[in-house]
């Protein structure tokens, strides 16, 4: 087992003491829980780096990496959804949640007629993981009833979060776009 899927597993790992430090009844949980997952966001880019620094790279790390990704970033969502006073906040979630779904699914099916590099992860991408990863933190530091609550980090992590739907969206559309021909070709 290489470092680089270690590390991935340690943040699949790292999820449900998220979801416990989320739900605790502490002040120092809620400081736990934005540790936790700022660590799983670093982790997100540091697997990645190592794996092409080390040469470590592999079949495994390429299913297991945005399989973490995925999983961290829809049971922080969901945690946030269930108590977030924010209006419309649930359709952002949902938007990012139905995307990461579909796109999931779609490279496994490109994967399968061996063409999973017509829809490798783009630079927009990759942005809107940062964005989402940012918002998430941002909205986790401005839960109700924080001691670190200020209208503008909720409202700024509200506002990366409609970004990253809008993003969601757009590469959405560009995979979809460049699977489009094997789509044609396999259904006739």
């Amino acid at each position: 087992m290489s470092l680089p899927n270690l590390i991935t597993l340690l943040r699949l790992f790292l999820v449900p003491i998220f979801v416990v430090a989320f739900y605790l009844p502490y002040s120092w949980a809620q400081i736990l829980a934005i540790i936790i997952f700022a660590f799983a966001a670093f982790t997100d880019w540091l697997d990645g780096f190592l794996a092409r620094t080390l040469s470590q790279t592999s079949k495994l790390g390429a299913f297991l990496d945005p399989v973490a990704d995925k999983v961290v970033v829809a049971i922080a969502l969901v945690l946030l959804v269930s108590e977030s006073p924010l209006p419309y906040i649930e359709l952002a979630a949902a938007i990012i949640i139905a995307r990461e779904i579909v796109i999931s699914a779609l490279r496994e099916w490109m994967a399968e007629l061996g063409k999973r590099g017509n829809i490798a992860v783009s630079f927009v991408a990759k942005i809107k993981t940062t964005c989402q990863l940012i918002s998430i933190l941002m909205l986790l530091v401005s839960r109700p009833d924080s001691i670190f609550y200020y209208a503008w980090i909720e409202l700024g992590g509200y506002a990366l979060l409609v970004i990253s739907a809008i993003l969601t969206l757009w590469t959405m559309f560009v995979y979809i776009r460049a699977a489009w021909p094997e789509f044609i070709a396999t259904g006739k």
